[in-house]
């Protein structure tokens, strides 16, 4: 037997299954290829999908978290003003403490209970005679040193702070250090 087409004769019975086999095989492999191609879309799309929802999940943990500090901030905010209001009325405190007005009475425990209460919220006086001058805290309105190492001579106005934030300067006087509290601290050479 000839090879089909080999004479110019017509396709036979034999070929034509072959035909049909080799058609089938390209409609398999067709269809193998087309899930494949699918499949790689698919995968692509899922991709895509997960990168978006992973930016919006970031996008959502970031704005949890600038409202806990906007809220922070707007708490702390609330209470330097409160603070800032009730400087006067610790400033009168500490005269009358100065003057012996607060040696006993309801006076002196209101002024001892509010003393507790703002020290809770971590209220702190700063800027006491002797303390070394930092130009930071301190408001300097007259200075009778040399500038060398200076220190606070007086307080006319203690300073306050909230925390690590200074919400009123000390007013002071600065002066040189008492040489003989420098002298009392060293030890003498033998």
């Amino acid at each position: 037997m000839t090879a089909p087409g080999a004479e110019g004769g017509a396709p036979g019975p034999e070929d034509v299954v072959d035909a049909e086999v080799v058609t089938e095989n390209a409609a398999e492999a067709g269809a193998a290829q087309a899930p494949a191609e699918e499949a790689g879309g698919i995968d692509e799309r899922v991709a895509e999908l997960t990168e978006a929802l992973q930016r919006e999940r970031a996008q959502f943990v970031n704005f949890r978290r600038r409202s806990a500090e906007e809220a922070q901030q707007k708490v702390a905010l609330g209470k330097q003003s409160i603070v800032e209001k009730l400087l006067p009325l610790l400033d009168d405190f500490d005269r009358a403490r100065e003057h012996g007005h607060l040696s006993d009475g309801p006076l002196k425990a209101f002024a001892d209970k509010l003393g507790d209460v703002l020290g809770g919220e971590k209220v702190a006086k700063f800027g006491a005679p002797g303390d070394r001058f930092d130009p930071e805290l301190h408001e300097a309105i007259q200075n009778d040193g040399s500038g060398v190492d200076p220190v606070i001579g007086q307080v006319f106005r203690p300073g306050y702070r909230l925390g690590d934030k200074v919400i009123r300067h000390a007013m002071v006087t600065v002066t040189d250090p008492d040489p003989a509290a420098g002298a009392a601290g060293t030890p003498e050479n033998a």
